[in-house]
């Protein structure tokens, strides 16, 4: 089965919104190497409607322009895009195409499919849709040191929890941590009754 991975640029407060007003003074090489690791091997790009129309409103333009990011441009150019919206959209961007049908039966069926690695960046809504679902085998949280304090965040206010399994930890020169997350399925349970017991049992 394919692997399905996301990467979002985070704030210490959580706030994933715009973050091309606060991200960039934290990018460095590190950085660079995190964010071509989780999108540069997919073939599939599988994306929300306003990070599609982000993207083909950029990357074209920079492969064109032979730059220092070409390449990677190039790569998201080539690879099999992937939109999830209601809405008819203008797909200029090569290899691009909309989600048909149900929604979490659709993106099962595509992780079925014979492929390499799907990848998203951004595209909140699909993300929080996909993790609940148990559908996203890898969320990658680059989180700034930085307090935003305004704009849309991760998570908004839930009925219920959502425990998370950590995979793997890094921590930049900036500051800025790369946390990589999955659904935990077997998260720990217990109220303080159990805390205070197991505190007694290690003494």
């Amino acid at each position: 089965m394919r692997k399905i991975t996301a990467g979002l640029f985070a704030a210490v407060d959580g706030v994933v919104a715009d973050p091309q007003d606060w991200h960039f003074p934290y990018f460095n090489d590190e950085m660079g190497a995190a964010v071509g690791a989780q999108m540069g091997t997919a073939d599939t790009l599988l994306l929300g409607r306003v990070t599609y129309e982000g993207f083909a409103a950029a990357w074209p333009d920079r492969e064109h322009a032979g730059g220092e990011d070409a390449a990677m441009a190039k790569s998201f150019g080539d690879a099999r895009k992937i939109v999830v919206t209601h809405q008819d959209l203008d797909l200029t961007w090569r290899n691009s195409e909309t989600l048909q049908g149900d929604f979490l039966e659709a993106v099962t069926a595509l992780k079925n499919e014979p492929g390499g690695d799907i990848a998203m960046s951004g595209s909140v809504s699909v993300v929080r849709q996909l993790l609940e679902a148990g559908l996203l085998d890898e969320l990658h949280l680059l989180v700034h040191p930085i307090v935003v304090g305004k704009g849309l965040r991760l998570f908004e206010d839930r009925d219920t929890t959502l425990p998370l399994r950590l995979l793997s930890s890094a921590t930049f020169t900036t500051g800025v941590l790369h946390l990589v997350y999955t659904k935990d399925d077997a998260a720990p349970t217990g109220d303080y009754e159990t805390a205070k017991a197991s505190l007694g049992a290690e003494q």
